[in-house]
């Protein structure tokens, strides 16, 4: 009698027995899962008119944002819907076809992410960006047996990301999470010492991821664009990072600390670590001699006082140090001689001075002077430059009207503290220069984008469609702007915030200009500033005196703006020959609310091809708009409160908000 066969090891008959069971239901496991599974918990609640093509009735080739092929690698297609062999029941049920990418981005899907896409067999790529998708990254995504390439971003999801992402090292190209809600700590690989040699792109940006900087990616040695920008991570940028032969790098918006690693020779700009911690220097941040705040004279002093080891001479040399910086507040120039730990002084000279804030150390006082400008436009706080620079480089000048400025020891902190402000959703100060004879100028980047009001007013051929989806992001991001400054300590009052103060780039991100310039100026001129706002609109019925402005305030103009955006009309006074009149916003929607014809108070470029203003967020945004409206400050929402109301109620199909100059990653199947 022959020999019974030995058992398999123990070890190896789970795996035995999820080989079997795969070649034994493959056939019919791609098309179970996406109709049983895939399709109710991608669509949600509501039917989705590109999921209705997954039936039965319709032929796998014209399922929408998919595509399969046969074992042997040949792709399915319709070329052929006539011979037998392409019947769709017949393509159902075929064990050679396998399904190996599902592309359904801006496909207004709002359910959440299946675990069952981990059991699609031969699945490589998997684009569900800019949906509405929610819940968490489920563990099981991990153990897909093919997925290389993965795109999430401009989601909802949110929880933490599981550790088994990185089970697809192996064979991942590209991960893609960006502008979604995912928190905690970046998950370690399983496996130590992995590293993920295929992956070349990893964007994890504009989440809320935590913790301190991920040491493990720097194993990522085939890694060529790396983002993790708009998170909470902190601690200090490790140097094993340099070894990454990145070709894109942002890090930015953080709260890095320390000194940046040294990239040699690098193309990473000031942009790629913005928005972090202060004392973050080094690279194109900076030097790092300024952080420690302490002047030449104190730390002489502390030197002295080691060498002696006398208690006395060290209090001595304390006293005459504190001495001699409080004979100097008495005179002219000491507010320039104690700058703060994120700011320096430029090369000053015999005509003026020069105070250099994060992002600004590259210039001096002679850049500033012999810049070559010519007038981009005079506002009530003063005439903007666009100044070109010996090097080539270009930056906008803000000279302040004469007599704005408050007294010098009021002036120069408020200054200072705008100067420390960084925000994706606001303009830098870079630097301050104060000249012998008085005047004052504001330097900023120079951004050759369009103001807000531009985009919704002028009329001019090739000027972007603004349809719902950019108008909401341009809309959220002067909220997030806004709040911003509201957080800060002490609290920083925009001040002026309308259409013409709002840049919009390519990219319909918003950046907020002149905010808090009204604490620098002199009654009057405030004052006129808020008579100005007065017949523009967007001053608030409390306010009369510029004094009196406040985040209530600002939340009023946001109001104005908001309606402005979405009806698509100038508010304050006309200027159309014998029609001058003023144009109330609110007062428009009042009327129109009252005779139930609100839809037809929205500009037509808003509700173009919208089948339902309410599900995609516009109802709701009228209704936070005339909110931030109300006669009575005391009842108006924060801005913090905006910002969640508008990331609530965000449109579902934001397709557009890419512009013809942007492409997404990947191809896309046609719908």
């Amino acid at each position: 009698m022959a020999a019974a066969a030995a058992p398999p090891p123990p070890l190896l008959l789970p795996l035995c027995i999820f080989l079997l069971l795969s070649l034994q239901t493959h056939s019919t496991t791609d098309v179970e899962l996406l109709i049983s599974k895939i399709k109710p918990s991608l669509q949600g609640t509501a039917e989705n008119l590109l999921l209705s093509t997954w039936n039965s009735s319709v032929p796998l080739c014209q399922w929408r944002g998919l595509k399969w092929s046969f074992i042997n690698g040949s792709s399915l297609t319709c070329a052929d819907l006539s011979s037998p062999q392409r019947s769709s029941i017949f393509l159902h049920k075929d064990p050679l076809l396998q399904l190996v990418s599902l592309q359904l981005p801006s496909a207004n899907l709002t359910g959440t992410l299946p675990k069952e896409i981990g059991q699609l067999a031969n699945l490589r790529s998997l684009y569900l960006a800019v949906n509405s998708l929610s819940g968490g990254v489920p563990l099981e995504l991990g153990y897909s047996s093919s997925l290389s390439e993965i795109d999430l971003s401009h989601n909802l999801l949110n929880g933490s990301l599981p550790p088994s992402i990185w089970n697809l090292c192996d064979r991942l190209l590209s991960l893609r999470l960006h502008g979604n809600s995912l928190s905690g700590a970046l998950p370690e690989p399983l496996l130590p010492n992995s590293t993920c040699h295929s992956l070349q792109f990893l964007d994890l940006g504009q989440n809320a991821f935590a913790g301190i900087f991920p040491d493990f990616i720097t194993g990522f040695n085939g890694l060529k664009q790396l983002d993790l920008g708009g998170n909470m991570l902190s601690g200090q940028i490790p140097d094993s990072i340099t070894g990454l032969k990145l070709e894109k790098l942002n890090l930015s918006h953080n709260n890095f600390t320390g000194v940046l690693p040294d990239f040699g020779e690098s193309k990473f700009g000031v942009d790629a670590f913005e928005g972090n911690n202060p004392t973050l220097c080094g690279g194109p941040l900076g030097s790092c001699s300024r952080s420690s705040g302490l002047s030449s004279g104190a730390i002489a002093g502390l030197v002295i006082g080691l060498m002696t080891g006398t208690v006395v001479l060290v209090s001595l040399l304390i006293g005459y140090f504190q001495g001699k910086r409080k004979k100097n507040a008495d005179e002219e120039d000491d507010e320039f001689d104690e700058m703060d730990d994120d700011e320096e002084m430029g090369n000053n000279n015999g005509d003026g001075k020069l105070v250099l804030f994060q992002g600004g150390e590259h210039l001096s006082t002679e850049d500033v002077l012999n810049a070559t400008g010519q007038v981009m436009e005079k506002t009530s706080y003063g005439t903007v430059y666009k100044a070109k620079l010996s090097d080539g480089g270009t930056i906008a000048l803000r000279l302040l009207r004469e007599g704005s400025c408050k007294d010098k020891s009021s002036c120069l902190p408020v200054i200072k503290q705008l100067g420390r402000i960084r925000h994706e959703n606001l303009i830098p100060l870079r630097a301050y220069y104060q000249g012998k004879r008085g005047e004052k100028l504001l330097i900023y980047d120079y951004l050759p984008n369009k103001t807000l009001h531009d985009l919704l007013h002028e009329s001019r051929v090739g000027k972007p469609v603004l349809n719902w989806a950019r108008r909401h992001k341009i809309a959220l991001g002067i909220a997030r702007g806004l709040a911003h400054l509201h957080n800060q300590e002490p609290p920083i009052t925009h001040g002026n915030i309308r259409s013409k103060t709002v840049l919009v780039d390519d990219f319909f991100v918003a950046r907020l200009n002149e905010f808090g310039l009204d604490r620098i100026m002199v009654p009057a001129i405030a004052d006129e500033i808020i008579s100005v706002a007065k017949s523009d609109g967007y001053k608030a019925p409390e306010i009369q005196k510029m004094k009196k402005c406040n985040s209530r305030s600002d939340v009023y103009a946001f109001g104005i703006v908001l309606l402005e955006i979405l009806l698509g009309r100038r508010p304050g006074k006309t200027n159309g020959g014998r029609n001058v009149g003023f144009v109330d916003l609110p007062s428009i929607v009042k009327v129109a609310v009252l005779e139930e014809t609100t839809m037809e108070v929205f500009d037509v470029e808003v509700v173009r091809g919208m089948r339902s203003p309410m599900e995609e967020g516009l109802v709701q945004a009228l209704k936070l708009a005339m909110g931030c409206c109300a006669p009575v400050g005391s009842v108006r929402p924060t801005m913090e409160e905006v910002v969640r109301q508008l990331e609530e109620n965000r449109p579902r199909n934001r397709s557009a908000l890419y512009s013809p100059a942007e492409t997404r990653s990947g191809s896309v199947t046609p719908f």
